[in-house]
C-alpha cells in the first residue's frame, strides 16, 4: 500500500521524454487500475511548481489527448518560457474509461468524482517532487471534461483555486447525444447533473472561473444560456466566444486562455469578468 493506492507504477525518469511522466494506481474509487500522464516543467532544481491543473478530457479519449492530440505541453512551456505563467505541473488523467465517457460522476459501482477530485493530486504528488496538499489545484476541460472542470470546482470549491471550460457539456443529460451507453445508475444529485446546479448549491464563495465556446460549436446555445443564467444569478465569471468548432485545433489554440487565467489568479492580478458576446 502506497498512500491512498494499494499499487503504484511510475515510469523510470531514464526513458522519460519531453518532460512526460506516466502514472498507473490502483484506484480505490473506480476498483480498478488508471492512468495519468503528467507533464513536468524544465524548472532549476529545488524550484517547486507554483500550482497542479488537471486537465480533463472529452467523450472517446483518454489521459494522452490533451498532450497528443492538442499538444498543451507545448503551449505551457512556451507561456513558462515567457514568463506569462509560473511553473505548473499539469496531470492528464483517464476519466476511468466507461463506456464512451463517464461524465466525471459518481456511479453506482464506481465514483468517477472522487478519482479526479482526491485520487489524481495524491498521484501526482507521488509522482513530482514538489508538490504537496498546499499547491494550489485548478481544473480545466473540453466538452465532457470542461462539464466535468466546471462542475467539480463548483462543488469542491475549498479544494480548488479555478478553473476553466472550453466547449462544455452543461448538463449531464446532454452527454446522451455522445455516448451509445445508458447513464442508469449515474448520480441523480443536482449538482452532479448540472453545471448551474453546482455554481448554486450554497456551499459558500466560488473560485474564479471562466469557460468559453467556439462559434460554430454544437454546445454554443447551451454555453450560451449558462452565461445568461450566471449573469442572472449574480455570479461573477468570465465567457469568451471565438472562432472555431468542437474539435481539437480549437482546444488547442484556448487551452492557453486557461492557463494564463489560472496565472491571473496565482499571481493575485484583478480579474476581469467580461463577456464576449
Amino acid at each position: 500500500m502506497n498512500g491512498s493506492f494499494r499499487t503504484v507504477e511510475i515510469s523510470d525518469p531514464r526513458f522519460e521524454r519531453d518532460g512526460f511522466r506516466q502514472v498507473t494506481v490502483k484506484s480505490p474509487a473506480l476498483r480498478h487500475r488508471a492512468d495519468i500522464t503528467i507533464w513536468k516543467p524544465n524548472a532549476p532544481k529545488g524550484d517547486r511548481p507554483r500550482a497542479l491543473v488537471i486537465l480533463l478530457h472529452g467523450v472517446y479519449g483518454s489521459h494522452w489527448g490533451w498532450a497528443l492530440k492538442g499538444g498543451v505541453h507545448l503551449k505551457a512551456a512556451s507561456l513558462m518560457d515567457r514568463r506569462d505563467i509560473p511553473p505548473m505541473v499539469l496531470a492528464m488523467p483517464s476519466d476511468g474509461l466507461w463506456g464512451d465517457g463517464s461524465g466525471y460522476v459518481p456511479h453506482a459501482e464506481a465514483d468517477y468524482e472522487r478519482w479526479i477530485i482526491d485520487e489524481v493530486p495524491a498521484a501526482a504528488r507521488l509522482a513530482v517532487d514538489g508538490l504537496d496538499r498546499s499547491t494550489p489545484l485548478f481544473l480545466a476541460g473540453l466538452s465532457m471534461g470542461g462539464f466535468g472542470a466546471l462542475r467539480m470546482g463548483a462543488k469542491y470549491r475549498r479544494a480548488c483555486a479555478g478553473m476553466s471550460g472550453h466547449s462544455s457539456v452543461t448538463r449531464i443529460r446532454d452527454l446522451d447525444d455522445f455516448i451509445i451507453e445508458s447513464r442508469g445508475g449515474w448520480s441523480r444529485d443536482a449538482d452532479d447533473e448540472s453545471v448551474m446546479a453546482a455554481m448554486t448549491s450554497g456551499r459558500g464563495a466560488l473560485p474564479p472561473f471562466r469557460f468559453d465556446c467556439g462559434t460554430e460549436d454544437p454546445l454554443l446555445t447551451p454555453n450560451r444560456k449558462l452565461h445568461r443564467e450566471l449573469e442572472t444569478a449574480g455570479i461573477r465569471h468570465r465567457y469568451e466566444e471565438f472562432s472555431g468548432g468542437h474539435n481539437w485545433p480549437y482546444w488547442e489554440k484556448h487551452v492557453v486562455d486557461s492557463l494564463t487565467f489560472f496565472a491571473e489568479v496565482l499571481t493575485g492580478k484583478e480579474i476581469t469578468f467580461e463577456n464576449g458576446l
